[in-house]
């Protein structure tokens, strides 16, 4: 069985750091990453003083209606009528047990009180967060989470602190997460049919997530939680970069195709091109000029055979200095200290496609060191078994390309995979619709019925702090005894 994969830390200052001589890395410029934690200390000690015992910043009602794809969702339902009581804390909840551990927090399955209705809450300590540095990884998450608005994405249930701890209470996902999945499977790999599903919903979320100028940086299947119907759920943004992005509409390959351009998009005359940052959810309908000016489509000269400009949302500008991610996982240009943009979500994105295929990733060596190794100076290379198509290959071996301004997809983004042949035959506006190759069995939650344990209880992990195998909603043989006082808890 594969080992957990532990992340790079950007302060390279604990047991999970790389462990061999660092590159030199330059200070980073203006455009780089903000790193800024008097501000977010500041931010974090205002926050905190809401209150004198448990400070509740659940989402209002409201929030409910900003977000579509949870219409109807009973989880906002028993939020709702709980947070009209009063403000959610704590004593609000029963936590059930423990599914995870990562390098800022735990996560539980709790129970909201009164209502039957389950989630799962990422609880971080305030002072390991403070000791460590670590309190903007923390702050950005929380942020992150609070914009999401997508099928493939987590949604926000409520989000509080208390003089301890900050608690973020998000959905549970019966289903693990597709590393125990791929364990699962015959030969530990997916067909590539099921790959072809998974990588289709990630690809999905990568291309929303563009377009709000958020970086993802952290992509693994230990971070792809699998819902009870069986679609996917993108987890953990403790590592992502927050950026602008400017939507553009560019002509489509088809078109170009069709007029001998070799499939390069281009973009379209000023007059018609759109600029601006905005909310994906809001954007498709002020894609053409308004009404009054609007000209015919034969005008654009775009719509020839019918084909409809495309949406490029990709943050091409945003350049981060800070050295964060997953061993196996690490693009190039992390490794080399060059500096890095969104294009590290494709590098990641054709290994993770890699693993489903292969059962394990390319440039894995003998310890850390040797893998980072590799990935800078080994070429790919594809195993003789288990066989693999030519489209596939052709797809990881583009987004595999060790510098970043060549990878596929570096400027056009999702537009560009998602033409790939190996996507032929996924219908992108029905993706929700179509049959997982896995459903998870039926959580069972009676069995918890006797465990009345208090809602600030947790599982000391003093033991655990050395990996950092982010496994939420995941497997469910683990960590099942029931949690001591949270008073002799260390998450760390």
């Amino acid at each position: 069985m594969t080992s957990p994969v532990p992340k790079v830390n950007e302060n390279l200052n604990n047991q999970n750091d790389l462990k061999m001589p660092s590159p030199r890395i330059p200070p980073p410029t203006p455009n780089s990453e903000i790193q800024h934690n008097s501000t977010t200390t500041t931010a974090m000690q205002t926050h905190s003083r809401q209150s004198n015992s448990s400070r509740s910043n659940s989402l209002e009602s409201s929030t409910a209606h900003l977000r579509p794809h949870t219409g109807g969702d009973v989880r906002w339902e028993a939020v709702n009528s709980v947070s009209a009581k009063g403000p959610i804390g704590l004593s609000n909840f029963r936590l059930l047990k423990r599914l995870g551990y990562g390098d800022i927090g735990s996560v539980y399955l709790v129970e909201l009180r009164g209502t039957n209705a389950y989630f799962a809450m990422k609880i971080m300590d305030k002072a390991s967060l403070a000791s460590r540095n670590k309190l903007l990884r923390a702050q950005t998450e929380r942020e992150i989470l609070g914009l999401l608005d997508h099928p493939f994405l987590p949604t926000l249930y409520s989000y509080f602190d208390t003089d301890k701890f900050y608690c973020l209470v998000m959905e549970f996902c019966s289903g693990g997460n597709l590393h125990s999945l791929r364990q699962k499977q015959p030969n530990k790999h997916f067909t590539e049919e099921a790959a072809r599903f998974y990588a289709s919903e990630v690809l999905l979320a990568l291309e929303y997530l563009h377009m709000l100028g958020i970086v993802y940086r952290d992509l693994k299947p230990e971070n792809v939680l699998v819902r009870d119907e069986g679609h996917i759920m993108l987890s953990d943004f403790d590592l992502s970069l927050r950026c602008s992005v400017s939507p553009t509409l560019v002509k489509s390959s088809s078109t170009h195709n069709q007029t001998g351009n070799g499939g390069v998009g281009g973009i379209l005359d000023n007059e018609y091109a759109l600029h601006g940052c905005m909310q994906p959810s809001t954007f498709f309908p002020r894609i053409l000029p308004s009404k009054k000016n609007r000209k015919s489509k034969s005008d654009f000269g775009l719509f020839v055979g019918g084909a409809m400009p495309e949406l490029m949302a990709e943050p091409t500008n945003v350049r981060s200095m800070s050295f964060v991610g997953t061993h196996e996982y690490l693009a190039p240009e992390i490794i080399r200290g060059e500096g890095h943009g969104s294009a590290v979500d494709w590098w990641t994105f054709g290994i993770f496609l890699y693993e489903l295929l292969h059962g394990t990733t390319p440039f894995k060596g003998q310890g850390n060191r040797a893998t980072l190794y590799n990935v800078i100076g080994q070429p790919l290379r594809f195993p003789d078994s288990p066989q693999v198509s030519f489209v596939a290959r052709d797809l990881i071996r583009g987004l595999l390309v060790k510098e970043p301004h060549k990878r596929i997809a570096c400027k056009r983004g999702a537009t560009e995979i998602k033409q790939h042949p190996f996507f032929e035959g996924v219908n992108w506006a029905l993706v929700r619709s179509a049959m997982p190759p896995h459903i998870p069995e039926p959580v069972d939650f009676t069995h918890f019925a006797k465990k009345d344990t208090s809602a600030a209880v947790a599982e000391n992990s003093h033991n655990h702090h050395h990996s950092d195998h982010h496994n939420v909603g995941g497997d469910h043989s683990q960590n099942s005894t029931t949690p001591p006082d949270y008073v002799e808890f260390e998450y760390f």
